[in-house]
């Protein structure tokens, strides 16, 4: 239920795990709370069927000095783990323009130090959630591998491996045997990798289940949820000074709500919704895939959660099913799925792990990541005095996401 009548201290729109983590660390901080989300319930787009990691040792940005050529290399492959769709689209070409010029080995460092301390705030604020709040998302505290065939990617993935640990990371280098001790289940893939890193601080759960439930905490404790209701446009904010609240179309017509401030959370769709305002984000949406596969008691499946950063794959084990996703394809705001794409990935999990669930029972996922060119969110404010951003997580909202909403909530206590 909402009340369309009174100002509420902060409406934020958009439900997913950003969302719902900003409105619950607005609501701790004693504020009066609305959500508005277009779904039927929290969760549903990209927070639904993501790879499962909270991952500060996965802070590496995707523009790094290995990524040209690796573009390149992959440009005309359709099963590629990066794919460029060119559109006769400016939003895209600029975003590819700032994507090649943060390639530097500078700005990639500096982009992974910024990633990753807010990786780790964030998650020891999600362990605060779940001790404070006793919240069940199949949550597994095995730390996270990531694994290498080639040796060239290792060698640089220990680069990137020191400037983590340097910013609170702690990483450790394993060789195959050693890996096979960590993770049993790659015993029958030893021959093809070649080294991995561990990161043992690292965690797995299930976004959506979190968000889910964190919603429904939010709601037991005053908050108000518009479900089934759009977001189109911003109240009295023609001079570009602060806006009176929110225009919505809910499945009762068109209604506003007030709000003090505004959180826009809309992920890959705060950039056409803010592009009306004056607002340009450098921000375009990266399709993304993920499999869920179903295990029993006889399958041999990983218990840690793995990251296959050459295939762009990440694998975590949510006890009753394998969720594997991963790859990237800008080619615009379709979420088509794409047989091939999942048929890839189905095949790179044949490969290593031939006994790691039901095969024939696979469930097919593709959604919008709201990728920024460095990786690094928006988390600030705008123009608009009382209007702010918390979007552009990419792949890792579900790692940054309570460290994201805590850290808007602060910066709109600090302006009252």
């Amino acid at each position: 239920m909402s009340d369309y009548e009174k100002e509420y201290d902060l409406v934020v729109l958009g439900a997913g795990v950003i969302g719902v983590n900003t409105a619950y660390w607005a609501q701790r901080a004693g504020l009066s709370v609305g959500v508005v989300e277009r779904q039927s319930g929290a969760g549903l787009e990209t927070s639904f069927a993501n790879g499962g990691q909270i991952a500060v040792s996965h802070a590496e940005p995707w523009a790094n000095p290995r990524a040209p050529l690796q573009v390149l290399r992959w440009l005309f492959d359709d099963e590629a783990p990066l794919l460029f769709r060119p559109r006769w689209d400016a939003a895209q070409w600029r975003w590819i323009a700032a994507f090649v010029t943060n390639c530097t080995a500078r700005k990639a460092d500096g982009n992974t130090a910024t990633i990753v301390q807010l990786a780790v705030e964030s998650r020891e604020l999600l362990r605060q959630i779940r001790e404070t709040e006793g919240i069940q998302y199949d949550h597994r505290g095995e730390g996270i591998v990531h694994f290498y065939r080639d040796p060239r990617a290792l060698e640089y993935a220990l680069h990137a491996a020191e400037i983590m640990r340097k910013h609170g990371c702690p990483m450790e280098v394993v060789d195959p045997g050693r890996l096979v001790e960590l993770e049993p289940a790659f015993a029958e893939s030893e021959s093809q990798i070649v080294g991995a890193t561990y990161s043992p601080d690292d965690e797995s759960g299930d976004a959506f289940k979190f968000t889910r439930a964190l919603a429904e905490l939010c709601e037991a404790r005053g908050m108000d949820f518009w479900f089934g209701t759009e977001a189109v446009g911003l109240a009295d904010c023609r001079r570009r000074e602060r806006c009176s609240g929110v225009e919505l179309r809910t499945p009762d017509g068109f209604k506003s709500v007030r709000a003090r401030d505004v959180v826009v959370c809309l992920g890959s769709y705060s950039t056409p919704f803010l592009k009306r305002f004056g607002i340009r984000l450098n921000l375009y949406p990266a399709k993304g895939y993920s499999i869920t596969i179903p295990i029993g008691p006889n399958h041999v499946t990983p218990r840690k959660s793995l990251t296959d950063d050459e295939h762009k794959l990440v694998y975590s084990n949510l006890h009753d099913r394998l969720r594997v996703a991963g790859t990237a394809e800008l080619s615009g705001y379709g979420v088509h799925l794409d047989h091939r794409r999942c048929r890839a990935i189905v095949d790179q999990v044949r490969r290593l792990f031939p006994r790691a669930g039901k095969f024939d029972d696979v469930q097919y996922w593709s959604g919008l990541r709201p990728t920024t060119p460095t990786n690094v969110p928006y988390i600030q404010g705008t123009g608009y005095g009382n209007l702010w951003l918390n979007t552009g997580h990419g792949t890792l909202g579900w790692t940054l996401g309570a460290g994201s909403g805590k850290r808007i909530v602060d910066l709109i206590l600090r302006t009252r």
